[in-house]
């Protein structure tokens, strides 16, 4: 090994040893390389306008999943309690799926009531409906209350992690390692600001209904044991609820390891957004870098939104089915977001369609993409699905349009085509007029030529 290394250390003509010539132009290549790419990071105009001292941040519009702004968006890192958008992510998705309900009641265990950290004191054995867990979760950032909702969910802490981890690997978000649905700190529990931007993403935009929570500032709830009833005050950790127009979200965190995080979302104008800030220095660093976030992604971004209530066409030929055509419309809106002040009003649009469809098809079957473009440039799709089902056609369902072709019912029984050419020409002869005498003819005549001389004068 040592002699093939040196046989390839040959001079170049400057005398510089050929690998560490390569090595230098890999060294310039790689130094362009970042560079370029610094130059066109949205986070290097980001800042060039606001002060950002928080070790990871990224600003994410909810609607299209653009990023706008990031700084060590990938880097792994403990989150607190910003775990908890996770947890409350699939309390919603089992709400939605009927797995569960806003009044079903949860039973506290003694491994629940044991939880450290952030807690509303839940007592083992202790009862509370789903919809009070969520209070406590969302507004108290309640460790007690989670760990009870992961054990009702998953039967355990552990099988509840398994599946938060599982859905995280469904949203892409791949610097991220779920060990428990609370956010304590444990070697090896860790995210990244993007990966708590795609979570917070899906979270407000498929279950919006969690802002009732997630903007309560104050609330109560009742605790009531083998000692009696007592009322237990919730306070909302994220101080921007009271602080920042249009808020909506979302969680806080904190501890030793993760430092001061944050998950904010608002909406203004249609344009809904989430702040991420993992590993400020302290509590008001994260609230003032959130809100600068979303003030420079509300100054900066405009939204073009296509709902495809103009879409066209609206159905399309179909080979080979019983049908000879099947609607079609898009399968979502399209959002595309632009920082630059462009002109919404230019964007082009335009249906592709798949050469050649057949059938048989199904309802949702994707059938081509409606494309966006704006000078020339394409900045997005979206499928066209078709709505009905189209079977493929046989030799029964052809006979079948054979005699619908072939004999039609005028409401008076089948008609072939012959006779209907038939009955269409005795209809088109115009009805004769019934004949009258002569002598009627004449004086009628007379009249109206008396009639119109007088009329003339």
């Amino acid at each position: 090994m040592k002699e093939r290394f040196f046989a390839k250390r040959k001079k170049t003509g400057r005398g510089i040893p050929v690998y560490r010539a390569a090595a230098g132009a890999l060294a310039v290549f790689l130094f362009a390389e970042a560079v370029l790419l610094s130059a066109f990071r949205p986070y290097t105009a980001l800042a060039e306008e606001i002060s950002v001292s928080s070790e990871s941040v990224i600003l994410m519009e909810i609607e299209s999943g653009a990023v706008i702004a990031e700084k060590n968006a990938d880097m792994s890192r403990p989150i607190a309690s910003v775990t908890k958008i996770m947890t409350l992510l699939l309390i919603f998705e089992a709400l939605d799926s009927g797995k569960i309900k806003l009044t079903d009641s949860v039973t506290v265990s003694e491994h629940a009531a044991s939880m450290g950290g952030s807690q509303v004191y839940l007592e083992p054995y202790e009862t509370q409906d789903v919809d009070t867990m969520i209070k406590c979760i969302s507004i108290a950032s309640a460790n007690d209350a989670s760990v009870a909702m992961a054990e009702h969910l998953a039967g355990s802490e552990t099988a509840f992690v398994e599946m938060m981890n599982k859905r995280a690997a469904e949203l892409g978000m791949k610097n991220t390692t779920f060990l428990n649905c609370c956010g304590l700190d444990v070697d090896g529990h860790v995210s990244s600001a993007r990966d708590v931007a795609l979570m917070s993403r899906e979270l407000m935009k498929h279950h919006p209904s969690v802002t009732k929570y997630t903007t309560t500032w104050m609330d109560t709830i009742i605790h009531t044991t083998k000692r009696g009833s007592s009322e237990f005050g919730l306070s909302n950790t994220n101080k921007l609820i009271k602080q920042y127009s249009g808020i909506t979200g979302l969680k806080t965190g904190s501890t030793d390891a993760a430092k001061y995080c944050l998950s904010a979302t608002a909406e203004r104008n249609g344009i809904k957004l989430v702040a991420v800030v993992l590993a400020a220095p302290d509590t008001k660093t994260r609230f003032r870098e959130a809100a600068a976030l979303l003030d420079y992604g509300f100054a900066k971004c405009t939204v073009y939104h296509d709902d495809g209530a103009d879409f066209s066409p609206t159905e399309i030929k179909v080979a080979q089915g019983q049908k000879e055509t099947v609607p079609v419309r898009l399968q979502e809106p399209f959002y595309h977001v632009f920082t630059g002040g462009e002109d919404l009003s230019a964007v082009e649009r335009s249906a592709e369609f798949i050469k050649g469809i057949k059938a048989p098809l199904k309802a949702g079957d994707v059938v081509g993409e409606y494309c966006y473009r704006l000078n020339g440039k394409k900045l997005g799709s979206v499928p066209i699905v078709c709505t009905e089902d189209v079977e493929k056609v046989t030799f029964f369902s052809s006979l079948l349009r054979c005699k619908d072709l072939f004999f039609r019912d005028d409401g008076n029984g089948f008609r072939t085509p012959e006779t209907e050419e038939k009955g269409g020409q005795e209809q088109g002869k115009e009805p004769e007029q019934q004949k009258e005498p002569d002598g009627k003819k004449a004086d009628e005549k007379k009249a109206d030529g008396t009639e119109s001389k007088q009329n003339g004068d």
